[in-house]
């Protein structure tokens, strides 16, 4: 059995997928931690996602939240609500097609819970046997150098900042999910060094993880934002928790 925690999940137009992963995380939760919570965040969604979520949490068994975010604001600003909403100890947020399946949640869970760490967050890159579906060639060899980029602009020594699977100790994290600004998909780069300006206990956890066509990411466009947004950060001093 896993301790409480709280589970958010950011979708926008994920129709097609979002009741059925709204369900399985439900019966994961309710079997391996009663106690937990789960909270979806719509993020302006156009389509029929609202009534889909709606419906299926219906009749749960674990505590839940469902919040909206009109009109769309972005991934960043709506795993920011979400996890400002949890209420229980340990945030957890991953996405709504669960690249990461649910059974690798512990590995990011039990390292909080014992102490261990503030910040956990899974890795494609770390050990990629784990990676079944793989991506597109082009997709995944810009995230190769994005990551690269990453690490040179930041400093951080971390290989897979994009995985959307990141749990935190809320009671230490809670201000740097509070003083971020990014709302886009560079939202994880600017947690992670918030964190580690902080002086909190980051560690990168290698995880399955399936790739699945639906992605939301514009691969141009948000590409080149991404780059934008975390050249700023670098550029901005003034990014710190203690001063936000």
């Amino acid at each position: 059995m896993l301790p409480a925690f709280s589970v958010a999940i950011p979708c926008f137009n994920e129709a097609a997928r979002i009741g059925e992963t709204v369900r399985s995380t439900l019966n994961y939760l309710s079997a391996q931690s009663p106690d937990a919570e789960l909270i979806v965040i719509n993020d302006g969604s156009t389509d029929a996602t609202s009534a889909i979520v709606r419906e299926a949490l219906g009749g749960a068994k674990v505590q839940t939240q469902f919040l909206e975010n009109f009109p769309n604001r972005g991934k960043g600003a709506a795993v920011r609500t979400g996890l400002l909403a949890a209420t229980k100890p340990i945030g957890l947020f991953f996405d709504a097609d669960l690249s990461t399946p649910l059974g690798e949640i512990p590995k990011v869970i039990e390292p909080i819970a014992k102490g261990d760490v503030d910040l956990a967050f899974g890795s494609r890159a770390l050990d990629r046997k784990l990676i079944g579906i793989r991506q597109p060639w082009r997709r995944e060899q810009a995230g190769r150098v994005f990551n690269l980029i990453v690490r040179l602009a930041t400093g951080m020594p971390f290989w897979d900042t994009q995985c959307g699977f990141k749990a935190f100790r809320m009671e230490a994290c809670r201000p740097i999910i509070e003083a971020a600004k990014i709302i886009g998909f560079g939202f994880d780069v600017e947690l992670l060094l918030l964190a580690q300006r902080a002086g909190l206990r980051l560690r990168e956890i290698p995880v399955r993880w399936n790739h699945h066509e639906g992605s939301k990411v514009r691969f141009v466009h948000d590409s080149v934002r991404m780059l934008r947004e975390v050249l700023s950060l670098r550029a901005n001093n003034a990014v710190n928790p203690k001063g936000a």
